[in-house]
Formats: C-alpha cells, structure tokens, sequence
C-alpha cells in the first residue's frame, strides 16, 4: 500500500513539472505553443534609410514606409512592436545571433541571408544604382574600378561592389554619410538602393547629383525573423490581406507619392 502511494505522488510531481513546462513562455515571448498573441516584440531598425524608416526631426519619432507597414501586420497578425534603432551592420549581427525576432530596414533578400534568417513575402521591389555628381565622366558600373565608390556596411551594394569591381570601396554604418562625402567632392560616386538613392536626389541633391547606368541586380524587400520565428505565417497572411484590400497601396503612396505597380494593387 505504502509503495502504491508513494508510486502516485510521483506520477503526480511528474504531471505537474511537464504541465510547467508547457506554459513557461520561451525568450521569443511565445509559450512553445504557437501562441504569439498579445505579445510584444522588439523591431530592430535604422533611423535613417528615407522614406523607409526615419526620425521625424519635430516630434522625434520614428516614421516611414516599414515602420507603418510592420505596424499593420503586427496588429492584423494579433501581436505588438516596439522598435529599437541602430546602423544596418548591427542590425544584421542582432537578427542573425537571435537578439530581435523581428526585422526591416529595406532588407534585401538573398540566399546568404536566408541561411540564418526567416523572410516574409516580398513586400517591395528594389535594385542598386549609381549615383554620381552631374558634371561625371562615370556612366555605369563599369567605369568605377580605381575610383572611391561609397556604400553602406553590410549592405548588398557593398558586396556587389567587392565582388565584382576593382573600386576603392569606402562603406559607412549610415548611407547618408556617403551621400555628404559625394556631394562634398571627397567620393566619385555611391552605389545603393534605388528608391533612397532617388529620394535623396529629390530632396537634397537637385542639380547636383544624378543617377547613372542601369538597375543592378534586380531585389526584393522582406520583413525578416529569427531562424524558426513562429510570427512568420501570421505576418505572412497580414501582409497578403493588406495588399489585397489596398491598404498596402494607401501606406505607399503616402510615403512615395504615387501608386505602386500592379502586382501590389490589391482587387477592385
């Protein structure tokens, strides 16, 4: 009789340890259940990547195109953000090693990336191209090797440069510290992605700098998440009922002053 007893309060100390576990949240804030609702997770971003994520210089708050974008698949998707700005190479180093479960800044993706990262759908279209004073004798990609062509650390730009020209490349923690650098004389060009690069002409380069030579290598923004993310089907769906319902659509033209292509208009 004793050893019966004893045998079912072990049962018992046994049954309750492995219900603990099943709701003790992970450090992802989830429960190991897939149970992501009504958390809060931080987003690593930058705060200078215009008209991407930025701060506004009058209420000191953090704006953009990903910024409302992360904010409306979060709410849809039934989870909340925070966000946490820092440079594009640190932001890379804290996704990959497990820091932040969720990132955007115009992160491209790519095979190298995937590799330790999860991505959303593509949410927009994008490439690299030159940039260069009006008066330049450089036309396209070909015309750079020996010159100082800028770019941002840990960007797709910078890689494509190192592999594939004999440029003196010259990379920065914030693209917009190239930008200066070329328009002050010390760069003979940059080379980075294509809606930054004409936004910045629009806005401070008029007259001044101009893009030449053709889009290059042709990429696609994505919301990435830690390896193994239990957010990414849940981002995934907001995203695509955002784009179909033409919220997508009202968030892009707000920041870019214009409709997107087709393939983001969402159904009539």
């Amino acid at each position: 009789m004793k050893k019966k007893f004893i045998f079912l309060v072990a049962m018992v100390s046994i049954m309750l340890t492995l219900a603990a576990c099943g709701t003790k949240e992970n450090a992802d804030g989830s429960n190991g259940n897939g149970d992501t609702k009504g958390k809060t997770y931080t987003v690593a971003t930058d705060s200078n990547f215009k008209p991407f994520e930025y701060l506004n210089t009058k209420t000191g708050e953090l704006e953009g195109f990903d910024v409302d974008l992360i904010k409306e698949v979060a709410k849809r998707a039934g989870y909340e953000v925070e966000f946490e700005t820092m440079d594009f190479d640190g932001l890379l180093a804290g996704m990959q090693g497990g820091r932040y479960e969720i990132g955007i800044a115009g992160m491209s993706i790519t095979p190298e990336r995937e590799e330790t990262l999860d991505f959303s759908i593509p949410y927009y279209d994008s490439g690299i191209i030159l940039m260069v004073p009006t008066d330049s004798d450089i036309e396209s990609i070909d015309d750079v090797d020996g010159k100082k062509i800028g770019s941002r650390q840990g960007s797709t730009s910078e890689s494509f440069l190192g592999k594939n020209t004999e440029a003196q490349v010259e990379a920065y923690p914030e693209i917009v510290t190239a930008y200066m650098n070329l328009a002050n004389g010390k760069l003979d060009g940059v080379l980075y992605d294509v809606p930054n690069v004409q936004y910045y002409i629009a806005q401070e380069g008029k007259g001044k700098l101009k893009t030449t030579g053709e889009i290059l290598q042709g990429e696609s923004y994505g919301i990435a998440f830690k390896k193994g993310s239990e957010l990414v089907d849940d981002s995934n769906k907001a995203l695509e009922s955002m784009i179909k319902d033409g919220t997508y659509a009202e968030i892009y033209e707000k920041y870019f002053g214009e409709k997107p292509g087709d393939e983001w208009l969402g159904e009539e």
